[in-house]
């Protein structure tokens, strides 16, 4: 057998091989994206709950009066009621969550793309952000371009579980109440379905009403109702222990998003991938054969030709 057709028969073998591992990474990936989406349907309904209570207290001004008393830290605590206080903005955090791992189509791109033009919009200088990265790749992007990275998390799980996240939301927590920044931004790609996802960059600190939204609210006040609460033991005391629930509520709620989203991606881009593979097999035996065809019939005419010369 020549050496192209032998050449033709490794590719054809060796993309035979590519295509079953990004098949079996596609059933992968697939079956996560399955799990995931069941776990937020079930998270979201604790989510709804609590984003409720925290747009009713700010709507009725419990929050306002809290961040204006600010309440005071305790030795070795942090002062969660600080969540709410509005400050003049030195530096800015953006929490950048992307995978740890590559083969996710153009997930991790988009959200590194739309994340510098955010940076670049608020016309601040590199020197004016802290970057907070979920995910190695994110961390090693804005590492190499000498940003600050005030706190990176690596490894996050296929399906994040929320004692997980609750460390990364007491680290944003400590650096917003030490004044490392003073305004944060979550940024992440939404999964809207298993073919799109949506960049979003959503305010996240300070907690106030303009960064909520709730119809139902809304529909209720231009109807006359004035609602107000009675707190016991205080207001400062049932906010120390509703604020944190908020922010990890949001925090969870993106990496949830942003996983939901990564594993469609991964899925999308493994069919791609094996869809490729057919097609470069396709070409390939089609190539083999008419090379095959080709050295035969070269065969046939040099015994021709000496089956011509003998005679």
């Amino acid at each position: 057998m020549p050496a192209s057709l032998q050449e033709v028969k490794r590719r054809i073998a060796s993309t035979k091989k590519t295509g079953q591992i990004t098949s079996a990474m596609q059933m992968v990936s697939t079956a996560k994206l399955s799990q995931i989406q069941r776990h937020t349907a079930n998270y979201q309904v604790y989510a709804t709950k609590i984003r409720s209570v925290i747009t009713h207290l700010a709507k009725s001004h419990l929050l306002d009066s809290a961040a204006a008393g600010g309440g005071s830290n305790k030795e070795g605590q942090v002062n969660n009621l600080a969540l709410l206080k509005q400050r003049p903005v030195k530096k800015t955090g953006i929490v950048v969550i992307t995978s740890d791992r590559g083969l996710v189509g153009s997930y991790n791109s988009n959200v590194i793309k739309q994340t510098m033009e955010l940076i670049n919009d608020n016309g601040r200088s590199q020197d004016d952000i802290v970057i907070v990265a979920i995910g190695g790749t994110g961390a090693d992007f804005f590492k190499k371009r000498g940003f600050n990275i005030g706190y990176e998390y690596r490894g996050v799980n296929d399906i994040p579980t929320f004692r997980e996240v609750r460390r990364i939301v007491e680290a944003i927590v400590t650096m917003y109440d030490s004044e490392i920044y003073d305004e944060l931004y979550v940024c992440y790609n939404h999964f809207v379905n298993t073919l799109t996802s949506v960049f979003r960059a959503e305010k996240m600190l300070p907690i106030s009403a303009e960064n909520m939204g709730n119809d139902d609210f809304i529909e209720e006040t231009k109807e006359g109702y004035n609602i107000s609460y009675e707190t016991e033991p205080s207001q400062d005391a049932i906010l120390e222990v509703i604020l944190p629930q908020y922010a990890s509520s949001l925090v969870y709620g993106a990496i949830l998003d942003a996983k939901t989203s990564e594993h469609a991606s991964s899925s999308t881009a493994m069919k791609s991938a094996s869809d490729n593979a057919k097609d470069l097999i396709s070409s390939l035996q089609l190539q083999y054969n008419r090379a095959r065809q080709s050295a035969i019939t070269t065969e046939i005419t040099e015994i021709t030709g000496a089956q011509a010369a003998l005679d």
